[in-house]
C-alpha cells in the first residue's frame, strides 16, 4: 500500500493527499490546480496558520518577521533560496508580525527574525536572528530528525 501525505496548498489552503513517492514530481492542488511546491515561502495569516501547522504531514519552518526589520529584509532572499532547497520535504512559510500580532503574541515572539520549526502541529525548534541560506538549511535539517 502506498503511503500518502497530507499537504496544505500554499495558495488556496486546501488539504491535499499526495502519495509520498510523488512529492518530488511537482504535484498540483486538487482544488485550485496550482503547484503545491513553488520554491517560495507561503505567506500565512492567522486565519489559515493552524491549518498549515496541524494538517501538513511535512514539517513547516516559519519565519516570523516584520517589514521594518533590517535583519528580516536581509534574510528574506536566503529564506526563499532555502525553500527551493528544502521543498518538498519541508514547507517554508512567513508570518508578518506587524499584521499578525495575535500569532506573534501566541508564539511569544520577542525578537525578529525568529524561525520556528513545527512538526505534527507542535513547535520542535526555535532560533532568533538572521541566518544565511546555508545556515538556514543546516539548522532546519538538523532539527528535523
Amino acid at each position: 500500500m502506498l503511503m500518502s501525505l497530507h499537504i496544505v496548498c500554499p495558495h488556496c489552503h486546501a488539504t491535499n493527499r499526495v502519495p509520498a513517492d510523488r512529492l518530488g514530481a511537482s504535484p498540483n492542488c486538487g482544488s485550485c490546480h496550482q503547484a503545491l511546491f513553488a520554491a517560495q515561502p507561503a505567506e500565512l495569516t492567522e486565519s489559515h496558520f493552524n491549518r498549515h501547522i496541524a494538517n501538513n504531514d511535512i514539517p513547516v519552518l516559519v519565519d516570523f518577521w516584520a517589514p521594518w526589520c533590517g535583519p528580516c529584509r536581509m534574510m528574506a532572499p536566503a529564506f526563499t533560496k532555502a525553500a527551493a532547497l528544502l521543498e518538498p520535504g519541508m514547507r517554508l512559510a512567513k508570518v508578518n508580525t506587524e499584521e499578525e500580532q495575535g500569532l506573534a503574541a501566541r508564539y511569544n515572539i520577542r525578537s525578529i527574525p525568529t524561525l520556528a520549526l513545527f512538526k505534527s502541529g507542535q513547535e520542535i525548534a526555535r532560533q532568533s536572528g538572521a541566518m544565511s541560506e546555508q545556515d538556514l538549511v543546516r539548522w532546519a535539517q538538523t532539527h528535523n530528525k
